[in-house]
C-alpha cells in the first residue's frame, strides 16, 4: 500500500496552493459580502473559473475523463490532497469544476448518459456552463434507507411523469442550475424487488410542475447555493431522459456515491488543519491568568488529539481512495463507510475546540470556525447518519466472525477437563 505521490501530483499540488493563494484568497471577502446580501457571487466564481481552465485545474476529479473532454485527469489518490486544499475555503471548489452534487452528476453521466444526454448535459456541465442537483432525499420517509423513498416516476407512453417532494437538494437555487437527477419509484408493485424498483431520470429545473419551494437554512445560515425543498406535481418528461437502465436507480447511486463521499471527507480535512492553525495561532496569542493559552496543558491536549485524529483520518481516506483506484467502488464500500463516520465526527470534535480557544469570537463570523461546526455536523446527516455506517461495519466484521467461527478457541485458557 504506497501513498507516494508521483511527481505530477506533487506538481499539481502546488499550482493549487499558489492559485489559491494568489487569486481565492484575496476574494474571500467579497464572495461572502455577495453572498450575505442575497446576490450570488458569480462576479466573482466566473473569473476565477477562466484562471483556472488557463491553468489546467480543471475536471481535476474524474480518472475516466477523456482524452476529447476538458480538464486533467487525476486518480482517486491524486486528487485526494487536492480536494483537501480546496476545502480550506468552502466555495472553492466551484472554481475547478470540483464541486458536489456536479462532480457525482458528471460521474454519472459519464458512466451511464445515452449520446443524446451527453450532448444535452455532459458537455456543458464538463465545460461549466451549467450546474445541477442530485434529487434523493425527502420529507416525509427517513431517507439514510433509500428503499423508503417515495417520489414517483411513472412511464406513459412516451413520457415519465414524476410526482413527489425533496428536500435538502444542494444546489437548487444556484443561478446556472439547469437540471435535476432525481431519483423515484419506477415499480409500484407491492412483489417488487426493494433494490430494484427505483429509477434514475433527467428533470431540467424548467420544466412545468416543477417547482422550488424554499432553500431550507442549515443551523440557521443560508447557503447561496441552496439545500433546497423541491416539489414535483405532474412533472413530464420525455422517457429518453431516463438514465440508464429502468429499475437500476440503487446501482447508479452506489456508483456515484464511492469516489463523491471521498472528496467531501478530504475537504473536511482540510477545514480540519485550517482549525488546528488557527487554534494554534490563538492559542500563542492569547492571554489569561497570566499566561498564554499555549501553556496551559488542557489546550496542549486539545492540540495534540487534534493533530494525530486528523493524521489517522487522512490515513484512512488516502486507503480508500488507493483501494478504489485498484478495485473500484464496491470494493472500497466498507472503507468508504468508515471515512463518512470517521471524517464528520473528526470535523465537530476539531471544530469544537478550536471554537474554545477562541473564546465568544468563535462563536462569530469574524473567523470561519462557526461555518465550519455546523457544517460537519450537518455531514453527519447528509453523508448518511452515523448509526447507517456502524451498521455497515458492524456487519462486515460480524460476516467475517462467522465465516472464522472457532479460530478464536486456542485463545481461551480454559483448563482441558472443562474445556
Amino acid at each position: 500500500m504506497d501513498f507516494e505521490f508521483s511527481p505530477d501530483a506533487l506538481a499539481m499540488q502546488d499550482t493549487l496552493k499558489k492559485f489559491t493563494e494568489r487569486h481565492i484568497l484575496p476574494a474571500n471577502r467579497e464572495w461572502h459580502r455577495l453572498a450575505e446580501s442575497g446576490t450570488y457571487p458569480l462576479d466573482v466564481i466566473e473569473p476565477l473559473k477562466k484562471l483556472a481552465k488557463e491553468a489546467g485545474l480543471w475536471n481535476l476529479f474524474l480518472p475516466g475523463l477523456r482524452d476529447d473532454e476538458p480538464g486533467t485527469r487525476m486518480s482517486n489518490l491524486d486528487y485526494a490532497p487536492m480536494a483537501e486544499i480546496m476545502g480550506r475555503i468552502p466555495w472553492a471548489s466551484e472554481i475547478f469544476n470540483c464541486n458536489a452534487p456536479d462532480t457525482g452528476n458528471m460521474e454519472l453521466l459519464h458512466m451511464f448518459a445515452t449520446p443524446e444526454q451527453e450532448e444535452r448535459w455532459l458537455k456543458p456541465i464538463l465545460n461549466g456552463d451549467i450546474r445541477s442537483c442530485f434529487a434523493m432525499t425527502e420529507p416525509d420517509v427517513a431517507s439514510s434507507d433509500a428503499t423508503n423513498i417515495r417520489t414517483t416516476i411513472r412511464r406513459e407512453g412516451d413520457q415519465y411523469v414524476i410526482n413527489g417532494r425533496k428536500w435538502f437538494i444542494t444546489n437548487a437555487a444556484h443561478p446556472k442550475c439547469a437540471f435535476a437527477i432525481v431519483l423515484g419509484v419506477s415499480d409500484e408493485r407491492d412483489e417488487a424487488d426493494k433494490h430494484n424498483r427505483h429509477s434514475m431520470v433527467i428533470v431540467p429545473m424548467d420544466t412545468p410542475g416543477l417547482r422550488v419551494v424554499r432553500n431550507v437554512p442549515i443551523m440557521h445560515h443560508t447557503s447561496p447555493e441552496g439545500h433546497c425543498e423541491l416539489v414535483f406535481r405532474d412533472v413530464r418528461v420525455p422517457a429518453s431522459n431516463l438514465l440508464g437502465e429502468e429499475g437500476k436507480g440503487f446501482a447508479l447511486a452506489q456508483a456515484r456515491l464511492g469516489p463523491g463521499r471521498v472528496h467531501h471527507c478530504m475537504r473536511t480535512i482540510g477545514q480540519c488543519e485550517l482549525a488546528l492553525e488557527l487554534m494554534c495561532e490563538r492559542a500563542l496569542e492569547r492571554r489569561t491568568f497570566g499566561k498564554y493559552l499555549s501553556e496551559f496543558s488542557n489546550v496542549q491536549d486539545w492540540i495534540g488529539y487534534s493533530r494525530v485524529e486528523i493524521d489517522q483520518a487522512r490515513l484512512l481516506v488516502l486507503r480508500a481512495a488507493w483501494l478504489m483506484d485498484r478495485q473500484g467502488s464496491q470494493a472500497a464500500r466498507i472503507d468508504v463507510s468508515a471515512i463518512k463516520l470517521v471524517a464528520a465526527q473528526l470535523q465537530t470534535r476539531v471544530l469544537d475546540r478550536a471554537i474554545q480557544v477562541f473564546g465568544a469570537m468563535g462563536l462569530t463570523p469574524d473567523t470561519p470556525l462557526s461555518y465550519l461546526w455546523t457544517w460537519g455536523r450537518a455531514m453527519r446527516f447528509f453523508d448518511g447518519p452515523d448509526e447507517v455506517h456502524l451498521r455497515v461495519l458492524a456487519r462486515n466484521e460480524l460476516g467475517k466472525a462467522k465465516a472464522n467461527r472457532g479460530s478464536t478457541l486456542p485463545y481461551y485458557l480454559v483448563p482441558e477437563e472443562n474445556a
